[in-house]
């Protein structure tokens, strides 16, 4: 038999591959260069649809809480219970749902979320006090609480290391749009239909999407009928594997241990960032009906603009990065430097614009403080895929519950401060305080120290997916 050479050796490939090895602080490797459109930039625009629509479904209730309220007769603090009750399945999925996606791929796992979601947002309308609110709130939180991790183990596959921050940069500003377009939207529905109306319209969109992604999207890109050879090598997959066959994966146990240690700075710092999210994502429509006295129609826009901020703070924090790394090839500053930057950028703004006086100045203050905090979010999704490669589901999913936990306290102990003091501005510092505890915790994250896979346990061909 006649020795294998490089060309005609079967390649056994796992994300790894596309991991940066533990050199890239100090060089950026050469890399074949991309053209657009490529078959995962169309991967990229339906994980788009689907933060988006994920936002819209996560925001909704806060939007329609002014409304709500009043027909259910919630006070205050039973308000913030609504608010914080998705993020309590929300932080419980996040490690779950990584893992399930690194270990059954992201497609079906993203796909069952979805239906969970959407029948929760549906079931929403429905809903006849405090108790099932919760009940719907819960399902919700659910069928959420993966799909971000879920995502980026999509991600891990098909994103080259030079376009993870550009592709974490869009996703979650797809996010955020989707969380501005909620209180304009959701409230011209319940304008013209009704408050509960408004949630059944927009769990039918879920389902919708739930189709599109399994029809359009395949766990691996060499598995993908339209991607060509030449992107193959842009992504750094490997060769499209014979008909009926997958290519061989390696199939890695977890190390838990390893994966936990180095990401639980990055946890702490997305707890941080993620209190201060939760406020603008659950009591800003109040705190601008309440404290600020806009009507709700002109409440609705002006509750959109910190949202629009961050659509454009969540694409420029992740192209930024990227643009550092690739003329420096220092992946350390080009993450930290966004981190802190973003939360005390956030910080700045986030003072004056409690303290003025003027309505409308406290809004472009805090829309200036959600684009910086929100420079950080594409960063601290792309350093699961920089330090864990194939294990960046999991990884994803234990840095979320840092937001997972910010979520299931943050709402409650602003509106529990909110009722106490008769004010916000309490309820804001505890905020600030946190973005500067974030910031000095985010000089320590190195994303150049790696996660190894662990020993494998099989390897050999996988069946193509239909």
């Amino acid at each position: 038999m006649a020795p294998q050479t490089d060309a005609t050796r079967p390649v056994s490939w796992t994300p790894d591959a596309l991991a940066l090895p533990s050199t890239m602080d100090s060089a950026v490797p050469a890399a074949p260069v991309a053209r657009w459109p490529r078959v995962r930039h169309g991967v990229l625009l339906v994980l788009c649809a689907m933060y988006f629509i994920a936002y819209v479904d996560r925001v909704n209730v806060s939007v329609a809480a002014p409304l709500a309220r009043k027909e259910l007769g919630l006070t205050p603090t039973q308000l913030g219970f609504v608010f914080s009750a998705f993020a309590y399945p929300y932080a419980a999925m996040q490690v779950l749902g990584g893992w399930l996606s690194d270990r059954f791929g992201p497609r079906r796992v993203l796909a069952a979320l979805s239906v969970v979601w959407a029948l929760g947002t549906v079931l929403t309308g429905a809903a006849g006090g405090l108790a099932s609110l919760l009940a719907v709130r819960v399902l919700v939180g659910v069928g959420e609480g993966g799909a971000f991790p879920a995502a980026t183990r999509a991600l891990a596959y098909w994103m080259p290391v030079r376009e993870r921050g550009l592709a974490q940069g869009i996703t979650h500003s797809a996010a955020r749009l989707g969380g501005a377009v909620a209180p304009p939207v959701v409230l011209a529905l319940a304008t013209a239909y009704g408050w509960r109306q408004s949630f059944v319209v927009l769990g039918l969109a879920s389902l919708g999407w739930t189709v599109l992604w399994l029809v359009s999207f395949r766990d691996r890109p060499e598995l993908h009928g339209r991607v060509t050879p030449s992107e193959l090598a842009e992504i750094g997959a490997p060769s499209r594997p014979p008909p009926g066959l997958g290519a061989a994966r390696v199939r890695s146990g977890t190390p838990w241990g390893r994966i936990v240690r180095a990401m639980a700075l990055v946890t702490f710092v997305d707890f941080c960032y993620g209190w201060s999210l939760w406020v603008f994502l659950t009591w800003l429509p109040s705190y601008l009906a309440d404290a600020r006295g806009f009507p709700l129609k002109k409440m609705a826009l002006m509750a959109a603009l910190p949202l629009l901020a961050g659509v454009i703070g969540d694409t420029l924090g992740g192209v930024v990065s990227d643009a550092i790394y690739k003329r420096t090839g220092r992946l350390r500053l080009a993450r930290r430097s966004l981190l802190m930057i973003g939360l005390l950028g956030a910080l700045a703004f986030m003072i004056p614009a409690i303290a003025t006086t003027n309505a409308v100045a406290a809004v472009w203050g805090l829309s200036l403080a959600f684009f910086f905090l929100e420079l950080t979010n594409a960063v601290l999704w792309t350093l699961p895929l920089d330090i864990a490669g194939e294990f960046a589901g999991t990884a994803g999913g234990i840095m979320n519950t840092g937001f997972g936990i910010a979520g299931m306290i943050s709402p409650v102990v602003f509106g529990w401060l909110v009722e106490r003091t008769g004010g916000y501005r309490a309820s804001f510092v505890v905020s600030a305080v946190l973005l500067l505890a974030g910031a000095i915790a985010s000089v320590a994250i190195d994303p150049t120290r790696k996660v190894s896979s662990a020993a494998p346990e099989s390897v050999g061909p996988v069946p193509s997916e239909g």
